[in-house]
């Protein structure tokens, strides 16, 4: 065996070494990964300074309670879930010419709804799906990677 051919040889069983620490620490579930997430993630303000009690005995920390949004899943499969809306939101950038022409740029409009269980979805749409989906009424949400495929409600069917 030639010295070039034994150092090729080491070279690609390193590469492969690294790749193979790589997704073992760096995958989906790893528990590196999660200890990882953890000590990196900012809590912000999640303690409190010192204050006396009730009976002197000074309380250092106590832990504040945070209203956090859950980061739902996009997947390439559709979803469907007992939903209500609760809330509509859009964001267009409307310019007016001279002329008196009008014309809108970049429209986007979002819908969340609020499941069964109680998780809260923020869902892309179409103008026409935005008007048409009415507040407050359960129905039927069809949705994939965070977009409306459809909303089923008693005796309608609305379509992004």
């Amino acid at each position: 065996m030639t010295p070039q051919l034994k150092n090729l040889l080491i070279i690609l069983g390193a590469i492969a070494v690294v790749l193979i620490l790589a997704i073992l620490l760096f995958s989906g579930n790893s528990r590196f990964r999660r200890i990882m997430s953890a000590f990196l993630e900012d809590s912000g303000a999640s303690r409190q300074p010192a204050r006396a009690t009730h009976n002197g005995v000074a309380q250092r920390y106590a832990p504040q309670p945070q209203e956090e949004e859950e980061v739902q899943k996009s997947t390439s499969e559709p979803i469907v879930v007992m939903a209500t809306l609760i809330r509509k939101s859009d964001d267009r950038l409307r310019i007016i010419e001279s002329t008196g022409q009008e014309r809108i740029v970049d429209p986007y409009y979002e819908l969340v709804f609020v499941t069964n269980k109680g998780r809260k979805l923020k869902i892309e749409c179409s103008a026409q799906a935005y008007d048409r989906v009415p507040f407050n009424q359960q129905g039927s949400l069809t949705y994939k990677r965070n977009a409306l495929v459809k909303f089923k409600i008693y005796g309608d069917m609305i379509y992004n």
